[in-house]
Formats: C-alpha cells, sequence, structure tokens
C-alpha cells in the first residue's frame, strides 16, 4: 500500500547519474525549456542543423493557426526544406558516423534462444533492397502501405523503405481483426499490403495470413485498389536458403505446427524470393519537411478509427531529440522499448527515435510472461540493457508474481526505467523503482499521444525530482495550460483539461482525409489550443498528473479504445437492441470495459450470448477490447431527450451508489434495478 503523503515526497535521481546526464540539473532544464519556448526558430533552428538537408527552407522556420475562429488550422516547419529521414536514419550513421558495424538492433524471439542480430551497414542494404522492391511494384512517392506485420526486423525494414522512397506506411498492430485491417486499408487506400504467414505470441499460434487473407476479400468488396500482398515466411524461415547477414536458424518450436499459407499467386508473392535479386543500393526519394511521412490509426470517439498523419522533418527531429534527453542516451546504451510497432510509441522510440541517434535497441516478438514470469528480467540481463521503457500494464501484471522472479536476474546494467502508455498507479511506481531499479534508477514516466508525436510531459532523468505518477513537467518546446469548462487559463494548483498553446515540431498535421473532423477534435472546443481530450492537474510544485480521458474513450492496457467502436460492435449481435459501454478500474490493465446491453424482443440473457458477444468484439475489433463484464440492461437511464447518461452507468459499474442530481431521466427507477443486477467485479 503507499502510505498517505507517499505521493508528494520528491524521488531524488543517484548522483553518480549526474556527470554523463545530458541536461545535469534542474536549472540547466529550465534555462533550454524556456529557450525552447520563446525561440522556438533558434532552438528547433540548431537541433535541425545535426541533419542532413538537401535544401534549405524556403520561407518562415515556422507557421501555424491554432485558432479555428481565424481560418483553416495548419502547421507548417521548415517548409521547402528537403530531406530524406532515412538517409538521416541509415547512410548517414553508417557512411559519416562510421557506425556501419554497431548493432542497430537484438532480435529476440518469442522462444528464448531464438535471437539474432542486425548492423547499421545490414539493415541499410536490406532497406535499399526492399525499396526496390517497392518500387519494382509500382509503390511510389505518396501512395499507401499497410503494414500487418509482428515484431521482426522485416517489420523496420519494410517501414524505412517506405520512408526512403517517399510512401506513406500504415502500421495496423497484428493483434487487429480482419474488419480492423480492412477498415484501415480502406480509409487511406493502400494499393499493398505486407503481412507474414504466421507467428506465435506466447504459446498461441497466430495466423496471420488467414486474417490478412480475409481482409483483403473484404476490401475486394468493398472496392478497395489493393492490388499486391507480399508475405514474410517466418514460422517457415528455416526453410529459406539464408545470406548470412541477419539470420540464424531458429529453434524447432517455428516449425512444430504445419502452416499452410493460403496463396493467390495473382496477389500474393514471398518477400524472400522478391528479395533476393534486389539491389543493396537504392537512392532516396527527397522529401519536404512537410511532405507526409505515415499514418498510424487511433481510436475515434465516432467509432471509425482516426488516421493520424505525420510529417517528415518535424517529426524526425522531435523524436531523434525527446529520445536523446528523455532516456539520457548514451552512445553504449543498449536500450529497450517494449511497446508493439503497431503503436506510436513503437514508431518514434523503437524506430525512428533510437536509430536518429546511432542507438541499439532490443526488439522483442513474445510477451512479457512466456515461458515463465521472469522472460523481461532474463532479456535484460542477457544483452545488457541500460533504459528500459514499458507499459504500466506490464508492471502490474509482473507485480502480481512478487520480487522473486525479479531478484533471481541481476539488472546490474539499467540506469533509466521509463513508463508509457498510461498514467502509472503510486503502488506500481514504487515497486518499479524499488524491486527492479533498486532506488538507483529514475523513472522517466512520460505522457504524450498518437497525435503529438513524442513525449510532452515527462522528467528529466538526472535533472528532475520525481514524484510517484506524476508526468511531472514539459518536454522543450511544449506549454501545457490547464483551462476551466468555460475555457478560462486556470493559474497554480489547478485541475481541468489539459491543452497545449503553441505547436512542436512533432504534433500531427491533419487526420488522412478528414481535416473538418481534425479541426473539431481538436481544436473547435477551445479555439488557440490544442485539446488533448485529457483531464489533468497541477499541484502546488508545478507538476501535472493525467487523470483520464474527458471523452468517451478507455485506456486499455495502454491502448486507446473508443467506446462507441465497441458498441458498435455488440450492436451488430442480432440479439442486441442497444449498447452503452463504459470503463471499470482494473488492477492489471488500468481500465476494462464494462457493457450494459439491451436486447431484443425473444432474446434471453445466457452465458452463451456472453461468450458470443465477447467474441463478437474479439472479431471486429481485436482481443485487446475484449470486455471483461457485460451486463444485461432491461433499459439504459436516459435523458428525456433520448441521451444515455454514461455517467451514471460508470457509477453503476463501479456500485458507487453517490449518483449527484438524477432529475433529467427519463426513468430514474431502472437505477436501482441495474445496481442490483451488476456483475461481481471482484478482482
Amino acid at each position: 500500500m503507499v502510505l498517505p503523503g507517499e505521493q508528494a515526497r520528491l524521488y531524488r535521481p543517484r548522483p553518480e547519474l549526474l556527470p554523463a546526464a545530458h541536461v545535469p540539473s534542474l536549472p540547466h532544464y529550465q534555462r533550454l525549456y524556456q529557450r525552447s519556448v520563446e525561440e522556438p526558430h533558434e532552438f528547433w533552428g540548431d537541433i535541425a542543423k545535426e541533419f542532413y538537408w538537401k535544401r534549405q527552407h524556403t520561407g518562415p522556420f515556422l507557421k501555424y493557426n491554432f485558432d479555428v475562429t481565424k481560418g483553416k488550422i495548419f502547421i507548417e516547419w521548415m517548409k521547402g526544406a528537403t530531406t530524406n529521414i532515412c538517409y538521416n536514419l541509415l547512410d548517414r550513421n553508417v557512411n559519416e558516423k562510421k557506425l556501419g558495424d554497431k548493432v542497430a538492433f537484438y532480435w529476440e524471439g518469442n522462444e528464448p534462444g531464438d535471437s539474432t542480430k542486425i548492423t547499421y551497414r545490414e539493415l541499410l542494404h536490406k532497406v535499399c533492397q526492399f525499396a526496390n522492391v517497392l518500387r519494382s511494384q509500382g509503390v511510389k512517392k505518396g501512395d499507401r502501405v499497410s503494414i500487418y506485420l509482428p515484431m521482426i526486423l522485416e517489420l523496420v525494414v519494410a517501414m524505412l523503405a517506405c520512408a526512403r522512397i517517399g510512401a506513406l506506411h500504415s502500421v495496423v498492430f497484428a493483434g487487429f481483426s480482419a474488419d480492423s485491417l480492412c477498415e484501415r486499408i480502406l480509409d487511406c487506400g493502400c494499393s499493398l499490403l505486407i503481412t507474414a504467414d504466421a507467428f506465435y505470441r506466447g504459446d498461441k499460434l497466430v495466423n496471420l495470413k488467414h486474417i490478412a487473407d480475409e481482409a483483403i476479400r473484404k476490401c475486394k468488396d468493398r472496392g478497395s485498389s489493393l492490388k499486391k500482398c507480399i508475405v514474410v515466411k517466418h514460422l517457415g524461415r528455416e526453410e529459406i536458403t539464408v545470406d548470412g547477414t541477419c539470420s540464424k536458424s531458429p529453434p524447432l518450436k517455428r516449425l512444430c505446427q504445419d502452416v499452410q499459407a493460403p496463396w493467390n499467386p495473382d496477389v500474393d508473392a514471398w518477400w524472400h524470393e522478391l528479395m533476393s535479386g534486389a539491389s543493396t543500393e537504392c537512392e532516396p526519394e527527397w522529401c519536404d519537411a512537410e511532405d507526409e511521412l505515415f499514418i498510424l490509426y487511433t481510436s475515434g470517439s465516432t467509432g471509425k478509427p482516426k488516421g493520424v498523419l505525420h510529417t517528415v522533418g518535424g517529426y524526425m527531429i522531435f523524436a531523434a531529440t525527446s529520445f536523446k534527453y528523455v532516456f539520457d542516451y548514451q552512445p553504449d546504451d543498449v536500450y529497450w522499448c517494449t511497446a508493439d510497432i503497431g503503436w506510436i510509441t513503437g514508431h518514434s522510440y523503437l524506430t525512428y527515435g533510437p536509430l536518429a541517434n546511432g542507438a541499439t535497441s532490443v526488439l522483442f516478438e513474445g510477451v512479457p510472461t512466456y515461458p515463465d514470469v521472469g522472460r523481461m528480467w532474463s532479456i535484460i540481463d542477457k544483452y545488457k540493457v541500460t533504459k528500459f521503457y514499458t507499459a504500466p500494464t506490464a508492471i502490474r501484471l509482473l507485480m502480481k508474481y512478487g520480487e522473486e522472479p525479479v531478484k533471481k536476474h541481476s539488472r546490474k546494467s539499467l540506469k533509466v526505467l521509463g513508463t508509457v502508455g498510461e498514467p502509472i498507479n503510486p503502488e506500481a511506481w514504487l515497486w518499479y523503482y524499488s524491486v527492479v531499479g533498486e532506488e538507483r534508477c529514475p523513472i522517466v514516466d512520460t505522457f504524450w499521444q498518437t497525435e503529438t508525436g513524442g513525449h510532452m510531459l515527462t522528467p528529466l532523468p538526472a535533472a528532475t525530482p520525481m514524484k510517484p505518477g506524476s508526468a511531472t513537467f514539459p518536454f522543450f518546446g511544449v506549454v501545457p495550460a490547464i483551462l476551466s469548462e468555460s475555457g478560462e487559463e486556470l493559474e497554480g494548483e489547478a485541475e481541468g483539461y489539459l491543452v497545449f498553446k503553441q505547436p512542436w515540431p512533432g504534433i500531427m498535421r491533419t487526420l488522412y482525409g478528414k481535416h473538418q473532423q481534425f479541426e473539431t477534435v481538436y481544436f473547435k472546443k477551445f479555439p488557440g489550443y490544442y485539446v488533448t481530450g485529457d483531464g489533468c492537474r497541477r499541484d502546488k510544485d508545478g507538476y501535472y498528473w493525467i487523470t483520464g480521458r474527458i471523452d468517451d474513450m478507455l485506456n486499455v492496457s495502454g491502448h486507446l479504445l473508443s467506446t462507441a467502436e465497441v458498441e458498435s460492435a455488440l450492436l451488430e449481435h442480432a440479439a442486441v437492441a442497444e449498447a452503452a459501454v463504459v470503463s471499470h478500474p482494473h488492477p492489471l490493465k488500468g481500465e476494462c470495459l464494462y457493457c450494459f446491453v439491451t436486447l431484443r424482443e425473444g432474446h434471453e440473457f445466457t452465458k452463451n450470448l456472453t461468450d458470443e458477444l465477447k467474441k463478437q468484439v474479439r472479431e471486429k475489433i481485436g482481443p485487446i477490447a475484449t470486455p471483461d463484464y457485460i451486463q444485461y440492461a432491461p433499459s439504459l437511464p436516459k435523458t428525456r431527450s433520448g441521451k444515455i447518461t454514461r455517467r451514471i452507468l460508470r457509477k453503476i459499474a463501479k456500485n458507487d451508489q453517490d449518483l449527484g442530481d438524477i432529475s433529467t431521466l427519463a426513468d430514474p427507477g431502472i437505477i436501482k434495478h441495474l445496481f442490483n443486477s451488476r456483475c461481481d467485479t471482484k478482482q
């Protein structure tokens, strides 16, 4: 248990970390921060000089409008400058910085012992080869490519190959369903899909090609222009002639089930066959700083995923700079971010940020508990990991098993610990700090979003005294404010809407094909500000504490889910007349889904129906969206205008009888019935 007052205690980094730090003290941070917000052109201009630009910007360094009342929302950093992000990440590190023989990634497979590594030179060659493959398939600058792969090296290669030729990658998490993949392919008009035969997640076999084929069929039925599917032979990799550059024969676990990938020769092509004759040289496409780099989908409150669009120049310098300072990156570090590349964390802090700094990273295919609960700590020891970045969900999961599995391993290499994806509760923070880090590793508890591209509120390892559960202070160039419901800026200690007052280089530029929705969601509520959708509290010391989503979104195990999307999946079942989904606290996932369903005439609420509904949500969205609780509701509490009052449903889900004002409800009598028929939520 956290003792009263424990949250207010300041935890200070160990003095032995200070000499190596990029930002060695709080006054040093404050000076840099002040310059970054008062003179963004000079601050970011100096950082931009560390990268290669084929041509310098021709207009203003920064031009923007955050106020919908003054016209169209737009953000432009260094417009007119041309560069290539892949060239900066690979060619320069190999040729100018002489890092060709440095390991870019240690790949650790699902099975212990299934591992390989790839150097910067090998990665450059692979990326050039696949970029040539993409060009041979007719992919050109501005085209969209969908990537649906497990955590394997080909995922990084595919992303960087797209970036090299100016195509946009749209990575879809390999845990998503065929429907989810289809929606994303259709939304951005992808012309090509990259997937794999199959992979293991723990001891579960995922037939990825089967799911991809189902998505392709659905896309075709809806008029998609998708013409080609490139397939990585992952489980059957032993059958491939290995060229010796980055693969060794994996253990037999991969072959223990004969996975027959369904095949359509008009659409499908094997990755290794296309790569075998491709040249290892490929001239990069020189792109404007404001050209599109990638689309990444995040849940939208309308129920339809939103295609967040990031551009080349600003994203490059922001991901690189935030990685360098927040993790206090040093050249001899071995860095491990456990996030899947299907999420923004895997884009910014497993791919682009680390490679831009010439870092060595661990890329892990498996799960924290397979084959045992000590897997993460054994990987840390195996590769001598110095900087470790994971989700509060994983920490809470491993806390369940106590200290012994952690203490069986050395972890002496660790220097900095990080958390991402959701606010971390103080108990988990203290366990992470004292058990995993042995009270010698600072924790960087980072707040940011898919839309922001990189860290917004975060400690810096040697500079910032820490408070368990606080996202601490703003990163360079970030100007937060807390607003009241009426839009007034609140000073000092305050709680309200978290907004940002001016752009930073990594901010999204639009929602793909939906600029009006972009303006409505992020700028309309409070003109002149970027609206995060999160509530926030600022304490007397100026530390920021994220209090949760204000809109109808849930954060389940660090994954943002739309309640509307889940409700839509439930309503597709023939038995369901109405559905409402709210969040419920969960000891491991942070939040989980608690669903209320009203049935159509002639249907009975049974365990079989509950199982069917859970299965339906899994198939429509993916396993991460599976509801924990489904409660039968004869009717739902609504206002007289017919709007479902989710505020009341959240109270019922938590068994909180303090309902406040219910005078606006059309039928207050339903509330007692819903309380009496609650699901048993005792964990």
